[in-house]
């Protein structure tokens, strides 16, 4: 079943069942996220009740830090979906607004409660902080929580190479072309998504040709080349390619970012397609060429790389 989406605490209309709610930002829903998520639902399945998230938007420095906001690693729409595969219910988006900010600490709890009657226990990450000027940790919402014979659990934080991970760790890796200790965190590969467009054909004419999606997330991953698996609505499986990432500076000047992606053997994509660009490893930067000669040797050699990626993976299998 698809989850129930509301916009604001107050717009929530739910039937009568017991509400295990998550309560974060939850920005690319990684691993961690999932500790705090599972216990969720694992109690909502226990208790015939319903599974729920509490989320924000947009990210809270961009009220409190507006010269320097966090850039998000995945947008609302895709954040919901993530959500919702990972099986919850409901998933209430709550604007982060002035009003929203001012909410003390210690008048949080009774805020929840006015528009979630039937919350029953609510679900934090150990390091969480809530309330005007972040004053509130989890111990004060444990106690706070008592006081209405709620429950309150913290999920400790979980490792990844002897360090928590976290949305902030993330971010550092895609940035920095660390594309696979990005994966490994997150507990899938990394994606982009985006209807084909066509471009100027030079691909084609190199021997190369690609499928183009422009595309700017809020925080973009390192311009480069990287090998990739692309797969669309309308073809089972996922196809192998290498792809380019950036603004094209041997051929284009103040390029917008796009994606240009060379599927090995047969495509069936075309333009007007939507696709699936799953990131699997970097091979290197972007970089400017002396002639469009120098850019397809290269080509041939990036397309080499990433074919040598993909057989080391079915010898690893």
């Amino acid at each position: 079943m698809p989850a129930v989406q509301f916009q604001n605490i107050e717009n929530v209309r739910l039937p009568a069942k017991p509400l295990y709610l998550a309560i974060g930002m939850f920005d690319s829903v990684h691993l961690g996220h999932h500790a705090v998520l599972d216990m969720a639902l694992q109690s909502a399945r226990r208790g015939g009740g319903l599974a729920g998230v509490l989320t924000f938007d947009p990210h809270p420095t961009v009220l409190l830090r507006p010269d320097n906001p966090t850039r998000l690693i995945c947008d609302s729409a895709t954040k919901a979906r993530l959500l919702e595969e990972a099986g919850i219910d409901v998933i209430i988006t709550q604007q982060f607004t002035p009003g929203f900010a001012r909410i003390e600490a210690e008048d949080f709890m009774p805020f929840l409660l006015r528009y979630l009657p039937r919350l029953t226990t609510v679900y934090v990450g150990e390091n969480w902080r809530f309330g005007r000027g972040r004053r509130g940790d989890v111990g004060m919402l444990v106690a706070q929580a008592r006081k209405h014979r709620l429950t309150v659990v913290s999920a400790p934080r979980v490792n990844e190479n002897g360090e928590p991970i976290s949305s902030t760790r993330i971010r550092a890796c895609l940035e920095a072309g660390g594309i696979e200790e990005a994966n490994s965190m997150l507990g899938y590969s990394y994606f982009s998504e985006g209807v084909v467009t066509p471009g100027k054909a030079l691909g084609r004419d190199l021997g190369y040709p690609t499928l183009n999606i422009v595309w700017q997330p809020r925080l973009h991953p390192r311009f480069g080349v990287y090998a990739v698996e692309v797969s669309g609505a309308k073809s089972a499986g996922k196809h192998r390619a290498v792809a380019n990432y950036g603004v094209r500076p041997t051929i284009e000047q103040n390029g917008q970012p796009r994606i240009e992606a060379h599927v090995f053997g047969p495509c069936p994509f075309g333009g007007g397609d939507t696709i699936r660009i799953e990131w699997l490893h970097f091979l290197r930067p972007e970089m400017r060429f002396a002639s469009v000669g120098e850019l397809t040797t290269q080509i041939a050699k990036d397309r080499t790389e990433a074919e040598a990626f993909f057989k080391g993976l079915k010898e690893k299998d």
